[in-house]
């Protein structure tokens, strides 16, 4: 049987190799905006296509859970994924938009069920051990990400072409996947006998829906900053191309700083004041990127939204799975929930910004902040 630090360390590489793979082809999408001849409001609703893979199958993967388990879920959500890239990539060498839009609407069914069970699996480890450290798992993930920007940035600085770039990393994303997951704990839900309502009841709970809105507001958060942070920075100050890639890692980075501290505090203060404080200095941060005009202030903008957007997801996710014996329900709602913001963001930010610039349509986020503090204490852990 395999050991609960076997398992943490197994869903901390699943969790990194996610990462690497969704930054991998983040900083390929100024180049899929050129090579596929898009306009902003066309590139947002081609990104519309990898939310809507992901809110199909979310809301029934906690079911697939529950009847196949979470190691034969996570690789079949990895064969998606490797599927949704190689042809992605053939779609921006072509030149193709309805392949690229095909593609996408894979890889999103591959990352968004990737995501639910990389969660449930993690929030099993986090009570086995007894203590905060989701937070440290999408610290794994943006590990992840900071590696797959970095790659990124260099693939597209030195000219490599998108298939020599895309296709090696995802045929090491799923290998690692399928390696990784042998360690994962049995699954929880064949230790209770009594029978369980149905998944479907999780959508009718107030707390998690509840949770859910918040996760919806910090999702448009980290998702807006993984879409067009990038783009804004072009756009907005005229830089290079590899300039806007690097603000994104600068971004990842703090992100993952952030998630590597999150658990000490959120252990001390608790998760509301924590999320709270992490909202105000997202909020923050976008103000300085957008009326920023100097180099320092728009950097330490992304710094703090870095830091702000990094606690939101991860605390959800903990929060959805209080109870173990409906964690893979409730995190499915969730994360669903959460994933409605990819879905609403990449097309709202990209009519917005052909009205108003993309630098200024970033303000979206320090607006959606401002209600979704009010829902913050549904997080509150159960007495």
């Amino acid at each position: 049987m395999p050991s609960t630090l076997a398992a943490r360390n197994s869903v901390a590489w699943v969790f990194a190799l996610n990462g690497l793979l969704f930054a991998s082809w983040i900083t390929r999408i100024p180049e899929a905006r050129t090579a596929l001849g898009l306009n902003n409001a066309q590139l947002g609703l081609l990104l519309l296509a990898i939310a809507a893979g992901s809110l199909v199958s979310m809301p029934t993967t906690g079911m697939a859970i529950e009847r196949f388990g979470t190691i034969r879920v996570i690789r079949a959500a990895g064969v998606s994924a490797l599927v949704g890239l190689f042809l992605v990539s053939a779609a921006l060498t072509s030149g193709v938009v309805g392949v690229a839009a095909l593609a996408l609407f894979l890889y999103g069914v591959g990352t968004g069920v990737w995501d639910v069970a990389m969660n449930v699996e993690g929030a099993a480890v986090e009570r086995h051990l007894g203590r905060t450290v989701m937070p440290r798992f999408h610290a794994a993930f943006s590990f992840g990400t900071v590696a797959g920007s970095g790659i990124g940035a260099a693939a597209v600085a030195t000219d490599v072409p998108v298939l020599r770039h895309l296709v090696p990393l995802a045929l090491i994303g799923f290998f690692g996947l399928v390696l990784s997951s042998r360690a994962f704990l049995p699954d929880e839900l064949e230790e209770h006998h009594e029978p369980q309502p149905s998944a479907w009841v999780a959508w009718r709970e107030p707390r998690t829906l509840l949770i859910g809105l918040m996760v919806f507001a910090l999702a448009l958060t980290e998702g807006t900053a993984n879409d067009w942070l990038a783009l804004a920075l072009v756009d907005g100050y005229d830089v290079e191309h590899w300039v806007g890639v690097a603000g994104f890692a600068v971004f990842v980075t703090a992100m993952t700083v952030g998630r590597l501290g999150g658990p000490v505090l959120l252990d001390r203060f608790g998760r509301v004041p924590v999320l709270w404080s992490t909202m105000a200095a997202a909020a923050g941060g976008v103000l300085l990127i957008v009326f920023g005009q100097h180099v320092l202030l728009v950097v330490l903008g992304i710094v703090l939204w870095g830091l702000g957007a990094s606690l939101g997801f991860p605390v959800g996710m903990s929060a959805a799975a209080d109870d173990s014996r409906r964690a893979a329900a409730r995190v499915s709602v969730v994360s669903t929930i959460g994933y409605g913001a990819f879905l609403a963001g990449p097309p709202l930010l990209g009519f917005v910004a052909d009205h108003v610039g993309t630098l200024n349509a970033l303000l979206i986020v320090a607006i959606a902040l401002i209600p979704s503090a009010l829902v913050v204490p549904s997080a509150r852990k159960p007495r």
